[in-house]
């Protein structure tokens, strides 16, 4: 994901941590056999989980009859190519037995029938990295952590026009603007804050209006955002959220592995519907049009990709049509962003 880097940062920091939260999970599924899935374009997080997992077996914490009980597992590191949609679980199936990462219809789930027709249990390294610690220190200690209906902690990668961007670990529940200008440090070079979005590049853009919404799962769903993988991205007013929609849904088209026509062909005219617009084409009837389009993209594609790619569009148009108003009737737009080839020159500028 662009400007996703929380998983990356675990994995090179702290890979003994999924190692024991997989021999953890394993013991409690009954598995003998594990797979880190991890990008190719990842080195350090590469020689980092190899070398962690050579010192686990020398140490005897993987492989056969591990602290000489009958319990046997061992972990195998696979490589993927990069596509964003290898990230859905059962496309990082099909590019473990060695075929495209392409996603599957399901029934039947991964629990049932998974790896070369196994059951097979697939969570993010985030989730395992968290089993150890929960162990030692008991379920109660987690769940008093976060909100009442989202307990724990949650890893963030904070980016974009705010003073203090990184990776941030927060309690679920906390608020939005605590975030953006205590933990980030506001607005980068004083400038006005406009959006942020939550969720990677799928997640939603959220106005100023609702940075004292909670982060947890059930807030951000009703907002139009998600959790996603974590991404958290500061917008400030020069910023064009017209142009911006545009950008994250050519980066789904790009990521589209083509398999179902509601991604493969309705993001495409998405997007060049949404390119239109940053060309001052198109109509203010159009926007329903777009609307409708993105719903059926979201209830019709067969993963997640799909689903959750007109989220940026969505939420651009729900709390900031006025830009796609000034972009259609005034062929102006407010950030100065487009129609920079176009007689005239950019926008208000």
């Amino acid at each position: 994901d662009p400007g996703v880097f929380a998983n990356r940062t675990l994995a090179e920091a702290d890979p003994h941590a999924i190692l024991e939260g997989m021999a953890i999970a394993a013991y409690a599924v009954g598995s003998q056999k594990g797979y880190i899935y991890v990008r190719s374009e990842y080195p350090l997080a590469v020689q980092t989980l190899r070398k962690a997992i050579e010192a686990a077996r020398s140490m005897g914490f993987l492989g056969e009859k591990i602290f000489e009980t009958s319990f046997s597992f061992d972990v195998e590191l696979r490589l993927g190519a990069g596509a964003f949609v290898a990230g859905e679980e059962t496309a990082i199936l099909a590019s473990i037995e060695g075929r495209r990462a392409m996603p599957r219809s399901r029934p039947p789930y991964p629990a049932q029938s998974g790896l070369w027709g196994k059951p097979t249990l697939i969570n993010n390294v985030e989730t395992l990295a968290n089993i150890p610690v929960i162990l030692v220190k008991g379920s109660e200690w987690f769940a008093s952590i976060g909100a009442k209906n989202c307990t724990g902690t949650k890893c963030f990668s904070l980016t974009g026009k705010v003073n203090n961007p990184g990776l941030i670990e927060v309690p679920m529940g906390i608020r939005l603007r605590e975030v953006v200008f205590e933990i980030g440090g506001g607005v980068a070079k004083d400038r006005v804050f406009k959006a942020v979005q939550v969720g990677g590049p799928s997640g939603g853009f959220l106005p100023e209006q609702l940075l004292d919404l909670p982060i947890d799962y059930e807030s951000l769903t009703k907002a139009g955002a998600i959790m996603g993988s974590g991404g958290i991205v500061v917008l400030d007013d020069t910023s064009c959220m017209v142009d911006t929609a545009r950008f994250f849904t050519d980066f789904c088209v790009d990521e589209s592995c083509g398999k179902c026509t509601p991604c493969r062909a309705g993001l495409y005219k998405l997007y060049q519907i949404l390119d239109g617009f940053t060309h001052g084409e198109g109509s203010v009837e159009d926007l329903k049009k777009v609307e409708d389009l993105c719903e059926f993209i979201k209830e019709a594609s067969l993963c997640g990709l799909g689903q959750t790619a007109p989220n940026p569009t969505l939420t651009t148009l729900r709390y900031f049509r006025e830009e796609y108003v000034k972009h259609i009737v005034d062929k102006k737009c407010p950030a100065g962003k487009c129609f920079k080839n176009m007689d005239g020159g950019a926008g208000d500028e």
